[in-house]
């Protein structure tokens, strides 16, 4: 068996000219071609965007940007409302596949054409601009598959700091491949999870039981029938207290010491709790029916892509389960917490947020991510297999007197007092409480896709005002 070295009785090395090496309070920094300043970042010019399509809340802070996310980044930290209040970001960003990526009807959706120190620097620029617009507990997820997942630990622990990574979850993304002749399947990508301090959100997930993670529970209370396990009383360590003293006559084992006072003990007894061997050991005895599930761990299996689910998509590239967004938006903030992604894609985060009844920003610099997801919002999500043919558009926007039709969007949601990530589906409404801004160089052809979706009619661009007055 091994034993581990307590931290404190490390010893660190020391080069040759008598510095440390390694050991408490090293960090590892990633140096390359390049690497900008954090200052520098920080002081990119914002970007001067315009409102394009408003919905019936006026104030709603629900917004979606059309637009280069590292200058809306700039312009939200100028925001007093934003800036240093969001309280969850989670990104799924270009991989670095060298890939140009199209919808499922063939129209052009994004480039992935960045790759090496460009993608990093491009990547870290954008990661120091969230992290200043994060609320002191808040949280970011960044999900990225093996090819730069690694480089980008090294850049997180830099610019949140070592002590504020969380998790690295491993998803299992699609089925088994069929190429494995010479390597392993590639079926997993990764989500780093970090947080902005150690006072943070979590909502602790859980997963129901089912007879087979219940095995541990082998056995049966004779008089009332439940279910429990035994687990020790003792815990590692030894005390000179009352905790390290004999407790009805047994001594706790040698280096350990009881976990309760006598006195708890003592109670749980009474209440019979506690299982004596035949040989007199006590242990406590945890049962089934008082634990709502068990706690979600860092391998998640059940979030393929919608691809590989079979179950409603928009056809965008890369679109991901919703599911998956809904776990993490749940964990990682409160209802009415701000959630932001900078490459919204086709709005799953977004989605996830509105039915979790959380507020959210979303950005995206394509025109396809911005139709697809306008679409979404009133339209829902469409079956595997519709690939070629369209739904009639609904004119679901303010003056419209007919109300909103109401969606059957492929939603989860727990039963009431569950605790459990199953459950039915729910119909949700057309999502119009928000507020669509473009930059410049979107701008036109944003108030084009506005303008078939919602049949409204655009005047003058108020770019073309801006510039005629200088």
């Amino acid at each position: 068996m091994a034993t581990g070295v307590p931290k404190r009785s490390r010893s660190s090395k020391t080069g040759r000219n008598g510095s440390r090496l390694g050991g408490e309070g090293s960090s590892i920094i990633l140096s390359y071609p390049g690497k900008r300043p954090e200052q520098e970042i920080l002081e990119c010019p914002p970007s001067n965007t315009h409102c394009v399509w408003q919905g019936r809340e006026a104030n709603s802070l629900n917004r979606l940007y059309a637009g280069d996310n590292l200058g809306i980044a700039s312009a939200l930290l100028q925001d007093a409302s934003i800036a240093g209040k969001v309280g969850l970001v989670y990104i799924d960003p270009p991989f670095a596949t060298q890939t140009t990526f199209h919808a499922r009807d063939l129209s052009h959706a994004f480039e992935d054409h960045l790759s090496g120190i460009d993608f990093i620097e491009f990547l870290r620029a954008r990661l120091i601009l969230l992290r200043e617009l994060l609320a002191p507990d808040g949280s970011i997820y960044l999900h990225l598959d093996a090819k730069m997942v690694f480089h980008l630990k090294i850049i997180m622990d830099e610019l949140f700091g070592p002590g504020q990574f969380r998790n690295c979850i491993t998803r299992k993304k699609c089925n088994p491949k069929n190429y494995t002749r010479k390597q392993y399947g590639n079926v997993a990508d990764y989500i780093l999870f970090y947080t902005k301090s150690d006072s943070y959100v979590w909502n602790r997930s859980l997963e129901p039981w089912t007879k087979e993670r219940a095995k541990e529970y082998q056995y049966v209370e004779a008089k009332t029938g439940r279910r429990f396990m035994k687990v020790p009383v003792h815990a590692p360590g030894t005390r000179n207290g009352e905790t390290g003293q004999p407790w009805r006559g047994v001594s706790p084992p040698p280096g350990k010491h009881w976990q309760f006072p006598p006195a708890v003990l003592d109670e749980m007894d009474d209440r019979g709790e506690i299982y004596w061997s035949p040989n007199g050991n006590p242990r406590r005895k945890v049962y089934l029916d008082e634990n709502p599930g068990i706690g979600v761990q860092d391998i998640w299996m059940d979030f393929r892509d919608a691809h590989n689910q079979n179950i409603e998509i928009t056809g965008y590239p890369t679109e991901k389960n919703q599911e998956l967004l809904r776990r993490i938006v749940k964990a990682s903030s409160m209802p009415g917490d701000l959630v932001l992604d900078c490459f919204s894609g086709s709005g799953t985060t977004l989605v996830a947020a509105e039915v979790t009844e959380r507020r959210w920003i979303g950005i995206d610099n394509g025109i396809e991510a911005i139709s697809t997801t306008l679409q979404r919002f009133v339209e829902g999500s469409r079956p595997m297999g519709d690939f070629v043919s369209l739904r009639a558009k609904q004119k679901l926007l303010p003056g419209v007197p007919s109300p909103p039709q109401q969606l059957e969007l492929p939603l989860e949601v727990d039963p009431p007092g569950s605790g459990s990530a199953v459950g039915g589906t729910t119909t949700l409404g057309a999502i119009l409480n928000f507020r669509l801004f473009a930059d410049e160089e979107m701008y036109a052809p944003v108030s084009k896709v506005v303008k078939e979706w919602s049949g409204r009619e655009f005047g003058e661009c108020p770019f073309d005002r801006v510039a005629q007055r200088k």
